[in-house]
């Protein structure tokens, strides 16, 4: 079974609906798992603005970037103080 994504529209008008329809109708017209959609509901409701953004809040992914930029700049310091080293010889 090849696993699916959905966006985080998708999500939050599937949730919508859940006001109007019950849940389990919402669920099979939208060929999910009723137990997929009321996670998603717990998870608008506990955080309406960062809900679904799948990688963490914006400041985790921001911190992710930066570590990552700063591992590549060591990298590339590193290499270039052992080329001095070999040069100077």
């Amino acid at each position: 079974m090849k696993k699916r994504f959905h966006t985080k529209e998708f999500k939050e008008e599937a949730v919508k609906l859940t006001e109007t329809m019950p849940l389990t109708h919402v669920a099979r017209d939208l060929d999910i798992n009723a137990s997929m959609l009321t996670k998603w509901k717990s998870q608008l409701k506990i955080n309406p603005v960062n809900a679904f953004t799948g990688k963490g809040t914006p400041e985790e992914v921001e911190i992710k970037r930066l570590k990552k930029e700063l591992y590549e700049v060591t990298m590339q310091r590193d290499i270039l103080k052992k080329a001095v080293a070999i040069f100077s010889k």
